[in-house]
């Protein structure tokens, strides 16, 4: 069985919704879901917390994460790529020892995703011969061959697809290709596709399809007051959280 790690992404500056990581949702902080349902999971070896921020390391370790180093504060901009931070995390760990075979990405953003969701996808992955990464993804809701871009004072399709007597913009949605959008639920990947190469996705991709909530993001004030709203009605639940944690 391959060594496979789980990274948790949480820099400090989040500008929509401040604190985001460790602001509390059900008592408790946003980053503590993601944490105890990889524990939970049984997949994986270690749960690294990667924060430049000296207050989510301290939250992370509490409940359960290890943060042997710092994410440097150049990988933890607005727009820093994941390839960055990921490529880090790995080479430290490697020079620590510690390199896994495997990773997968559990953005704190994503609570409703549950330790059987991480184990559905790790059975997926490597049951899946050739393939360099797991990617979760759901059905858009909107479909972009019915989307446009602007050029000056014209439009062009987004996606000039379909027959020429027949564009997909002019299609019913019925009679459209089945479109998937990805969400921020989980990621795996072999550790040597971002070391070795300039993306943490590789080319070969293995689709991974949500279920319910379990790829519900939280990044804006409004996603915020619909997973308080959802917890509310009995709609979602949060992974189990052990007493000696609290």
């Amino acid at each position: 069985m391959p060594g496979v790690v789980a990274l948790i992404p949480a820099r400090g500056g989040s500008k929509r919704v401040p604190g985001k990581n460790i602001r509390l949702l059900g008592g408790h902080p946003l980053l503590a879901y993601s944490i105890l349902a990889a524990r939970a999971s049984g997949v994986f070896s270690d749960v690294v917390l990667s924060t430049d921020s000296a207050e989510y390391a301290e939250v992370g370790q509490r409940y359960g994460a290890s943060v042997p180093f710092m994410r440097p504060v150049e990988f933890a901009g607005d727009l820093s790529p994941d390839i960055e931070w990921v490529r880090f995390t790995l080479s430290r760990l490697g020079e620590q020892g510690a390199c896994p075979d495997c990773f997968s990405i559990l953005r704190p953003t994503s609570p409703f995703r549950t330790p059987q969701t991480i184990r559905r996808a790790w059975e997926q992955f490597v049951a899946e011969e050739g393939a360099d990464s797991l990617r979760a993804i759901e059905p858009c809701a909107q479909h972009p061959g019915k989307m446009w871009v602007l050029r000056g004072r014209r439009m062009l399709p987004l996606l000039p697809l379909g027959e020429s007597d027949r564009p997909w913009h002019s299609c019913q949605y019925q009679a459209l290709p089945m479109v998937y959008v990805q969400n921020a639920s989980l990621e795996m990947a072999w550790s040597r596709v971002p070391l070795e190469g300039g993306t943490i996705a590789g080319e070969a991709v293995v689709p991974f399809l949500t279920q319910g909530y379990e790829g519900f993001d939280i990044n804006r004030p409004e996603d915020w007051e619909r997973a308080e709203r959802l917890l509310a009605e009995g709609q979602v639940s949060l992974p189990h959280m052990p007493s000696a944690s609290a």
